[in-house]
C-alpha cells in the first residue's frame, strides 16, 4: 500500500492526511471547496510546526510530509491511484452512500473504501456498492495527530483480508486499534462515551453537582484529559445532540438528551466553535 486518498479536508480529514503523509504514504486530500483545502493545509502546517517545537519531528520531516500531500477537487483524479480511500465527510448517511457509490465506480476493484464515521452503520454506507468485502470503518479520534486509537468497524461482509490490511495500515501510521466486530449503532467507543456523557448530564440536571465539579471529578479521579462537559463543548453540542438522539432511537431512554441541551443548541450555544456552550471561550 502506497497511495492514500482522504475525502474531506475538515478537522478529521486533514489530520488523517497529515499522519499518513508523515508515515511515508503518498496522500491526496480532496474537498469540493477551495477554502476548505487551503484551511486544511494551513492546519497541517501549524500542527507540524507544533511537532517540531516539541521535538517530535524535524524540519526535514515536515518538508517531506508536505511534499507528499496533494490537494485536489476532482473526485476522479483524487482516487484513481488510491490503494485506500478514507471518507471523512459530514455524518449524513445519504451523503456517504452517494459518495461510496461514486467511489465504487471510479476506483480500482482492489481499492479499499473506508469511512471515518463515528456511529453510522458501515454496512448501510456501503450497501449499494459491489465490493462489500472491501468496505470498512476507520473511526479516528480528534485531534488525529495526537490520539493513539483507531476503532475499526467490520461491515456485514467485510473480509478478513480487508480487516488485516487496514489494521496493518493503522499500525504503520503509529496508531493502536480495537475492532468492533458487529456493526451496531455507536460501535464501542461512541456508545461508551455517550453513556458516560448522558449520566453526567443527569447528574447536573438533578442538582447533584456543578458542571465544573463533574468535569473536575472525571479529570482527577479517572485521569481523563477533559471532563464530559468540556469534551461536549469541544466536539460541538449540535453534533452531540444528534449523536444522543440517534442512540436514543436505538437503545432507549438511557441515552435521552436533556431538555437544556436541546435549548442550548436552539439558541446557538454550540460549544467552543460558537464561543459559548457549557463554558465561555
Amino acid at each position: 500500500m502506497e497511495n492514500i486518498s482522504v475525502i474531506g479536508a475538515g478537522i478529521m480529514g486533514h489530520g488523517i492526511a497529515q499522519i499518513a503523509a508523515l508515515a511515508g504514504y503518498n496522500v491526496v486530500l480532496r474537498d469540493i471547496n477551495d477554502d476548505m483545502l487551503e484551511k486544511g493545509l494551513q492546519s497541517i502546517d501549524r500542527s507540524l510546526n507544533l511537532m517540531i517545537r516539541s521535538e517530535k519531528i524535524t524540519v526535514t520531516q515536515k518538508d517531506k510530509c508536505l511534499q507528499r500531500i496533494q490537494l485536489k477537487k476532482d473526485l476522479n483524479d483524487s482516487v484513481k491511484e488510491a490503494d485506500l480511500v478514507i471518507e471523512a465527510i459530514p455524518e449524513v448517511l445519504s451523503l456517504k452512500q452517494e459518495l461510496f457509490q461514486q467511489l465504487d465506480e471510479i476506483c480500482s476493484p482492489e481499492t479499499i473504501l473506508a469511512t471515518n464515521t463515528s456511529q453510522l452503520s458501515v454496512t448501510l454506507i456501503g450497501a449499494k456498492v459491489s465490493r462489500k468485502d472491501k468496505i470498512i470503518g476507520t473511526h479516528f479520534f480528534n485531534p488525529v495527530p495526537v490520539m493513539k486509537l483507531v476503532e475499526i468497524i467490520n461491515g456485514f461482509e467485510t473480509s478478513d483480508e480487508t480487516l488485516q490490511t487496514v489494521q496493518n495500515f493503522c499500525h504503520t501510521i503509529g496508531k493502536e486499534t480495537v475492532v468492533c466486530r458487529k456493526d451496531t449503532p455507536g460501535f464501542v467507543t461512541t456508545r461508551l462515551l455517550l453513556a458516560q456523557r448522558a449520566e453526567a448530564f443527569r447528574l447536573y440536571e438533578e442538582g447533584v453537582a456543578s458542571i465544573e465539579d463533574i468535569d473536575k471529578a472525571m479529570r482527577l479521579a479517572f485521569k481523563h484529559p477533559m471532563g464530559p462537559f468540556q469534551l461536549a463543548d469541544l466536539a460541538g453540542l449540535d453534533t452531540g445532540l444528534k449523536a444522543l438522539t440517534s442512540m436514543e432511537e436505538n437503545y432507549g431512554e438511557r441515552f435521552k438528551s436533556p431538555t437544556y441541551l436541546k435549548q442550548m443548541v436552539a439558541l446557538g450555544y454550540l460549544g467552543k466553535k460558537s464561543g459559548k456552550g457549557f463554558y465561555e471561550y
